[in-house]
């Protein structure tokens, strides 16, 4: 390679950079669109329009929240997907359209591997243990001990196939070779009601769904399934502390995520003013109520989660026979 060309493809290269910064630093150019699949109200959505207000802030642009509930998330992927590639337009998605459904489905709309850049997570909740408040079992282990002596008569509830609630106590079994029955219905409020008036021997529940009836005394909280406590509950143990299998986790999250192949320079820049965004203190206070916390991480480390929860619930599913097709 002579002199000349190498000095070309050099200035090629650091134009091609230049090109890039001057794109992010413009980003973005006009409004941004943020397409959610959860309904208007919930705790997820709530979260995405307080980062959409403050970036609107920051850019100067308006960067407008669309509700495309519906279709176990389907329908706000298909508008995503039809979209700006140049990052105007961006989804919010939670683990389940990226960890358990790929395994689920045998055919879905979309490949989670090659249709999102995901950028960084929004938050992350854990989930409790919960019985009713006159429940016999005081333990994690208690019910896993009745669990292994009665194969398949313990039932547990959620509110569809697939999602953490049900994907985590599958994992609880698959973890202490027991069997229960999955009991699905159809709104959350009845499944903490069934809990609670001892329709279910258990079902794992948030601060934001099973927390009500927690703080009405319908319900106890035997653990979290996180490895540490809870700040805001200290006296509740962890699952491993209460008889359960060490190293037992579950979280619900949700992320942003953006075109596959958008150049680097404006994932940075996106990324960066969201971290902004949920670094201001109103976010913590309202990340209080839902009973969610930040979730702070690098994209290479979030991106190495992700891989690491669908290979965990890949196997999950497999065990529990579960599909949606």
């Amino acid at each position: 390679m002579n002199t000349s060309f190498k000095l070309a493809a050099a200035t090629l290269a650091a134009l091609t950079l230049m090109a890039g910064g001057a794109h992010a630093q413009d980003f973005p150019t006009k409004p941004v669109r943020i397409i959610t699949p959860f309904p208007v109200g919930g705790g997820p959505e709530a979260v995405v329009r307080l980062v959409a207000e403050k970036l609107q802030k920051m850019w100067g642009k308006p960067v407008i929240v669309e509700n495309r509930p519906g279709a176990n998330g389907f329908i706000a992927i298909d508008a995503f997907k039809q979209g700006a590639k140049d990052g105007h337009d961006l989804i919010q998605l939670d683990n389940v359209h990226l960890v358990a459904y790929p395994h689920l489905f045998k055919k879905l709309p979309y490949d989670a591997a090659k249709d999102f850049d995901v950028l960084l997570p929004l938050f992350r909740t854990y989930f409790f243990v919960t019985v009713a408040s006159d429940s016999k079992y005081k333990t994690v282990g208690d019910i896993l001990a009745e669990a292994k002596a009665k194969p398949g008569a313990l039932n547990y509830g959620s509110w569809s196939v697939g999602n953490p609630v049900h994907l985590g106590t599958a994992l609880l079994e698959s973890m202490t070779s027991t069997e229960m029955q999955h009991v699905i219905y159809k709104e959350t409020s009845q499944l903490y009601t069934g809990v609670a008036n001892g329709e279910l021997n258990f079902a794992l529940g948030s601060l934001a769904t099973a927390g009500p009836l927690y703080r009405g005394g319908k319900l106890k909280f035997l653990a979290v399934t996180a490895p540490k406590r809870h700040s805001a509950f200290p006296d509740i143990p962890t699952v491993s502390e209460s008889g359960g299998p060490a190293g037992y986790e579950v979280t619900g999250w949700t992320t942003i995520a953006a075109p596959k192949g958008l150049p680097k320079a404006v994932a940075d820049k996106i990324q960066r003013d969201i971290e902004k965004a949920l670094a201001e203190p109103d976010i913590a206070q309202r990340y209080a109520t839902f009973g969610y916390e930040q979730f702070p991480t690098t994209r290479e480390q979030f991106t190495s989660f992700v891989s690491s929860e669908s290979a965990k619930y890949a196997n999950v599913i497999k065990r529990a026979k579960a599909s949606l097709d």
